[in-house]
């Protein structure tokens, strides 16, 4: 392989189209990006709960779905797939597998019949009785591991930088346009 010349380095700017160096933008270690972080953290969560999730043969999807369905009497359809952060087509289709297995129980709306109602059935709550206790168990460990104080600490500072973010307004890059909203209604 022929060496590079000086104007051919790594470190060279590539020309701009006025014929200037194009200024780099330095970014932070991939490692240390904050969705890396994120995303490696919840990982590591996650995988003690999928465990668990599989002696009910469950997915962490439809586990999310039955635990929001516990915290409201009936739920529309849009409205659960924004509490649940899942888009609408994964949606139906757990919503389908959880109905088929009498877990949950679909009612069309009173005042709107193209749309439907979803309540927990029995069943599903016998199942929330079932894996609570092992779900419990590992919350119990993960604090006992991380500390009481500290897991305290990390849920305000989550819920904090959720409601900064909910509210930051970052400029567009130029050209862009409107920035879009990727989940499906």
């Amino acid at each position: 392989m022929a060496d590079k010349t000086a104007d051919q380095s790594e470190n060279a700017e590539p020309p701009r189209e006025s014929g200037g160096p194009v200024p780099r933008v330095r970014l932070r270690h991939f490692s240390r990006s904050l969705p890396m972080l994120l995303l490696r953290a919840r990982e590591s969560v996650m995988k003690h709960f999928r465990n668990s999730l599989r002696m009910y043969d469950l997915t962490e999807q439809q586990w999310r779905i039955l635990r929001a369905l516990m915290t409201v009497k009936e739920i529309e359809v849009t409205e659960l797939a924004r509490a649940t952060f899942l888009l609408g087509p994964s949606l139906s289709r757990i919503l389908r597998d959880l109905e088929a297995r009498q877990l949950i129980e679909r009612h069309p709306d009173e005042n709107d019949l193209r749309r439907a109602r979803i309540t927990i059935s029995a069943a599903g709550l016998d199942l929330i009785e079932k894996v609570s206790p092992h779900s419990e168990e590992i919350y119990a460990e993960i604090t006992r591991a991380f500390g009481a104080e500290r897991m305290r600490e990390m849920q305000k500072l989550l819920e904090d930088l959720e409601a900064v973010m909910a509210d930051i307004q970052l400029p567009l890059a130029a050209g862009k346009g409107e920035p879009s909203d990727d989940r499906e209604e």
